[in-house]
């Protein structure tokens, strides 16, 4: 005799679209790091970049929901993207070097010294430091949160209180074997909001952490949904309504004679994703490889106070931690911004057939629910849905991530 059906249909679990995908520095998505490094500092909660910076070892300063995530892995439209969770990610010496010989405007091959303040609580680490000053190599110094704090800028009747992610300052001999300070450059990072919570993930990783020990990587490597349980999609449209105005800000303060510069480091997917924002801006390369954004009727800065570096994280999991790449070194300005924000972006919405002249035919059909007078007729449906198929295969070729991200 035949078995009755179930009325009840399975419900396929769908595989997460996001993931933690750095965990303590170490990567365990889509490949998992397994060594004796990566285990180490995963079982010791230690973030291997301050630790590297300071050389000194250094637990992460992340609450318990958020603990020792670092970076993560979404899937979209434009394929897999890895986004910033942390700021201290990014203290990579070669992104950090980078940054302070294009400020301070030293080569390549020059000798230079760049530490974070705290490793001169150091006695020796201070005179090594001192030599270095006094025997006329380039020496700069950086504060950031836990590394010395943060240096802020003082809100005036008219203007707003803002801290920078990361100082850099020039100390300099003077006279009697005394020092001085020169210019300093601000060096921004950008992360990312992401809607809901990264704890379900880190309670699972934890507890596979707890239960399997030596054979955590193999473990997470078979359990792909555990550094996806519940994570969701970035929160792109209100990372740049909260990071522009600040961007262009001290884009203008990097201006400042003062100051070497600003640097704005962000990765790659953000790039991606804000090109919309920025009225997608035309870049013109250099000749030493950087780009300069294009801007009809101004004249192209040679030596730009502000840069845009754009960065990709080299997905190994036998490099670990993971090695951050510049894929992009744009120089810019706050009225280059300006310019393609405000004025490109918008007048492309606002062009003849664009998004604003069918702002009436969203109100009218919305008003159409509640008045029949507003009702699209059968005929004007038709019409709407033929202009719609038309467009989908523009919007489907689109290869920036855009605005709305899949959780």
């Amino acid at each position: 005799m035949s078995q009755p059906r179930s009325s009840k249909r399975t419900r396929e679990v769908k595989p997460p679209r996001n993931h933690i995908a750095e965990w303590f520095g170490h990567r365990i998505y889509p490949v998992v790091a397994d060594t004796e490094m990566s285990l180490s500092d995963q079982q010791d909660g230690r973030c291997p970049f301050i630790s590297a910076a300071t050389g000194e070892t250094h637990e992460c300063i992340k609450n318990d929901q958020s603990k020792g995530v670092c970076t993560i892995s979404t899937s979209g439209p434009a394929g897999r993207r890895d986004w910033l969770a942390c700021p201290f990610r990014v203290l990579e010496p070669g992104l950090l070097d980078d940054a302070a010989r294009r400020l301070f405007g030293h080569q390549p091959g020059d000798q230079i010294t760049l530490v974070p303040a705290t490793v001169l609580a150091d006695s020796a680490r201070a005179n090594q430091f001192r030599d270095a000053v006094r025997g006329g190599s380039p020496c700069m110094v950086y504060f950031q949160n836990k590394l010395g704090g943060e240096i802020s800028l003082s809100a005036t009747e008219r203007s707003p209180e803002f801290s920078f992610d990361s100082t850099m300052v020039e100390v300099l001999p003077a006279d009697n074997d005394g020092f001085q300070l020169g210019r300093y450059g601000v060096f921004e990072i950008q992360t990312m909001d992401f809607h809901g919570s990264y704890s379900h993930a880190v309670r699972d990783l934890s507890d596979a952490l707890r239960l399997h020990k030596q054979k955590f990587g193999a473990a997470v490597r078979d359990n792909p949904e555990w550094p996806g349980n519940k994570i969701e999609g970035p929160n792109i449209a209100n990372v740049f309504k909260r990071t522009f105005y600040q961007m262009m800000f001290k884009f203008q303060v990097g201006a400042h004679p003062h100051s070497a510069g600003c640097v704005f480091a962000i990765p790659a997917a953000v790039w991606e994703s804000w090109q919309r924002h920025l009225g997608r801006p035309d870049l013109i390369q250099k000749p030493d490889g950087t780009y300069r954004l294009a801007v009809q009727d101004q004249e192209e800065q040679e030596h730009p106070s502000s840069w845009i570096y754009v960065f990709e994280i080299v997905e190994s999991d036998t490099v670990t931690p993971n090695e951050i790449e510049l894929v992009k070194v744009i120089g810019t300005d706050a009225a280059a911004l300006s310019h393609y924000a405000l004025d490109v972006a918008p007048a492309a919405a606002l062009e003849e057939g664009g998004s604003a002249d069918r702002i009436l035919d969203t109100l009218r059909s919305r008003l159409g629910e509640y008045l029949v007078e507003f009702a699209p007729t059968p005929a004007a449906r038709g019409r709407r849905r033929t202009q719609e198929a038309a467009e989908l295969p523009g919007l489907l070729d689109l290869p920036e991530l855009g605005d709305a991200w899949p959780n």
